[in-house]
């Protein structure tokens, strides 16, 4: 009887094991470890990362600031009286800023 139970209880704790080793290797952790312990590594992984991120960030501001002001200029062009004229003098000091510029 004991035998049995530990038997099962060795069975159980197999499976278990298995579910483990195999969500450990789902989840990269030895690449991530592995990581770790080659700073210079991580340095040229997250030197790259902060390139790509600035890129993107520079890339994505640009268009949505051209679309901003060519919605601006949309407005501006439709003579609402108040939002118009405030509006307009905005594109024109972007526009000057923009010309004076090299």
């Amino acid at each position: 009887m004991a035998d049995r139970i530990n038997s099962s209880l060795l069975q159980n704790l197999l499976v278990k094991m298995e579910k483990m080793t195999h969500a450990l290797e789902k989840a990269s952790i030895a690449e991530y470890i592995e990581l770790h312990q080659n700073p210079r590594r991580m340095l040229y992984l997250n030197f790259l990362y902060g390139i790509a991120r600035g890129f993107g960030l520079a890339i994505g501001f640009t268009i949505v600031g051209a679309l901003f002001l060519y919605i601006m200029g949309r407005i501006a062009s439709l003579n609402l009286p108040i939002v118009g004229e405030f509006i307009a003098e905005i594109t024109r000091i972007v526009q000057n800023e923009l010309a004076i510029r090299p």
